[in-house]
């Protein structure tokens, strides 16, 4: 229905992009700590453990980080929708 859209307060509206941008930037935290902390700089301590034979720092770089980051995409839709809902923007 186009026109119906619900309208934000300044305030409202502050406060729904602070916490868009607050868990955006916390799920890029994990993303690169994951990615580049896990798969590059800590691969020497992580090498030491193993699964199914590989390295766990080479399975982070190779594996690992792909699987992360396919839960973070999905907990951002499930966190993004929820917080939609609390402001009043869900369909």
């Amino acid at each position: 229905m186009a026109g119906n859209k619900p309208q934000l307060t300044k305030d409202q509206a502050k406060a729904y992009w602070r916490a868009t941008i607050r868990l955006t930037i916390t799920l890029l935290v994990i993303w690169f700590a994951v990615s580049y902390g896990a798969g590059v700089l800590l691969r020497d301590i992580l090498d030491k453990v193993s699964i199914g034979g590989a390295p766990l720092g080479f399975w982070f770089a190779q594996q690992g980080a792909i699987y992360v980051f396919l839960i973070l995409i999905a907990y951002y839709c499930f966190a993004m929708t929820r917080l939609e809902k609390r402001f009043g923007l869900g369909e």
